[in-house]
């Protein structure tokens, strides 16, 4: 692998990581009309656990597909609990073991479906 394509995999993840840190860090984070903060966190996560996979695999390609997947898994819901306890030092904001749960199903859901991705490709 180049260096350049690795850059640009873990360059993606910690971006996207820094968004999320950047939202929750907000007392009142942007949420869409209409739609509920808690339903936020599925697609948050699973876009974060399907970067995370990618990068893994890309960066380590003798790594088995279900290691890249469970390190993906576990690197992003305990990214979530990072999350949820710095939402502590946020005014207005609370952990939520909930919201917790929520990142957890969404990394679920991002390292399926880059599972999925992968399997489709080969």
């Amino acid at each position: 692998m180049t260096q350049r394509r690795f850059v640009l995999y873990w360059l993606t993840v910690l971006l996207y990581v820094a968004l999320i840190f950047t939202l929750s860090s907000m007392s009142v984070p942007p949420v869409p009309p209409g739609v509920s903060g808690d339903i936020l966190h599925y697609p948050e996560f699973a876009v974060l656990a399907f970067l995370l996979a990618r990068a893994l695999q890309g960066s380590s390609p003798g790594f088995a597909l279900p290691k890249h997947l469970l390190w993906a898994f576990a690197l992003s819901v305990l990214f979530g609990a990072t999350e949820e306890l710095h939402q502590a030092f946020v005014p207005d904001r609370v952990p939520d073991v909930k919201d917790w749960l929520h990142d957890g199903i969404g990394s679920a859901a991002g390292v399926f479906l880059w599972g999925i991705w992968r399997w489709t490709r080969r």
